[in-house]
């Protein structure tokens, strides 16, 4: 039998309204789930936020203090959507509530921040999600099972690229972004994380890192009230304030397998929109993904060079939104699947999301990419407790 959870929004902003979505759909995509989200309670300082939320997004009641709403015992789940400053302070408060919690990425501002954070939940008993949202892909799927099977050979390097141009318009507004303690890292945690965890999930762990970085646009226009997301602008001849974290990083990357890996991520790339590419190589074959296609793998196993695969019900969850190949999913439908871990991991009471460990451990990489770039060596990467999941699930 179907039981409601009842669920907690905190910030109403562009991924909270994902989140929201997600939720509803997991109804119609995951029918044979033990638990039926439903939207409970919304918390946003932002009354425009507060409004859209119960007209719009259909939660029963919105409160301007998410503190109110970790309070609610009807509450019985969370998800947390807010700037990168607040998540740890509400991820650990949370977790002392004995709520679980889906988080956005980057975890924490930092390595430390994530590891409370993880600790906070792995100490409450708490299951957690965090926002990796392109393991999720149907063709990530089958690319993990391709290299984790062997057949690609022993794997030898990898690369991951992650550039988009959201930043690259000097005129775009300073927001909180581009101030280090507001975000801690620019691209790094924004960007590459996601490359970090794809990379993990794919091949295994990055063991230690040498990195180089830059910052090159480095004023912004202070932004109009009530600027906050990625193509805000600021006020055309206004006052300027200073970058703080970097526009662009590169990484090279030594895994525990021997495999090296090749890392590279902008914000101001311009041309690419969204054009997150990852590759793995080996010794009998490679594979290459592109989220710009994100329904396709480009596979070579023998020497007459890449051949494209649709994905197809027989990869993922695929099956689960579209019934044959050429037909494609999209992004919202990943936040789907994200969803669906998460409320199943609650149910089950098993680690089944991107857990909070594995959003310190891509935390732990970036941090000593940022700590390289800074010193000019190679860094190696503490490994984390906990119960990660790029290399069980």
């Amino acid at each position: 039998m179907t039981r409601p959870l009842n669920i907690g929004l905190i910030s109403v902003g562009w991924m909270g309204r994902l989140h929201s979505r997600a939720y509803l759909a997991t109804a119609h995509h995951f029918p044979e789930l033990p638990v039926r989200a439903v939207l409970r309670t919304a918390a946003d300082p932002d009354e425009g936020g507060r409004r859209h939320a119960v007209d719009a997004l259909g939660y029963e009641r919105a409160v301007a203090d998410y503190r109110d709403l970790l309070a609610d015992p009807e509450v019985d789940a969370v998800s947390i959507c807010s700037p990168n400053f607040l998540h740890r302070e509400i991820a650990v408060a949370a977790a002392h509530a004995g709520k679980p919690f889906w988080i956005e990425k980057p975890m924490g501002r930092s390595a430390a921040e994530s590891r409370e954070i993880a600790e906070a939940a792995a100490s409450a008993g708490v299951v957690t999600s965090v926002g990796f949202n392109y393991r999720h892909v149907p063709a990530i799927a089958e690319a993990r099972r391709l290299v984790r099977s062997g057949a690609l050979g022993t794997v030898t390097n990898v690369r991951a690229s992650f550039l988009a141009d959201y930043s690259a318009d000097p005129g775009g507004a300073l927001t909180w972004r581009f101030l280090q303690d507001r975000a801690g890292s620019g691209v790094v945690g924004d960007l590459l994380s996601h490359g970090i965890d794809l990379a993990q999930f794919l091949v295994g762990r990055i063991a230690s890192v040498t990195a180089a970085d830059g910052t090159f646009i480095a004023e912004r226009p202070l932004p109009s009230a009530g600027a906050a997301g990625h193509f805000s602008r600021g006020d055309a001849g206004g006052p300027m304030g200073a970058v703080e974290n970097e526009d662009y990083a590169a990484v090279i990357g030594r895994f525990d397998s021997g495999a090296i890996g090749v890392f590279e991520s902008s914000r101001i790339a311009v041309g690419p929109h969204a054009e997150y590419v990852v590759e793995v190589y080996g010794t009998k074959g490679s594979l290459r993904w592109d989220f710009q296609r994100l329904n396709e793998l480009r596979l070579a196993d023998d020497r007459a060079g890449y051949r494209t695969i649709m994905a197809h019900p027989g990869y993922g969850e695929f099956s689960r939104f579209q019934p044959g190949p050429g037909t494609s999913m999209g992004f919202d439908d990943l936040k789907t699947i994200e969803a669906s871990l998460f409320l199943r991991s609650i149910a089950e009471g098993r680690q089944l999301a991107p857990s909070a460990a594995d959003g310190w451990a891509a935390a732990e990489v970036a941090d000593a990419a940022m700590a390289s770039a800074r010193h000019g060596a190679w860094v190696p990467v503490p490994a984390v407790t906990g119960s990660t999941t790029f290399d069980t699930v």
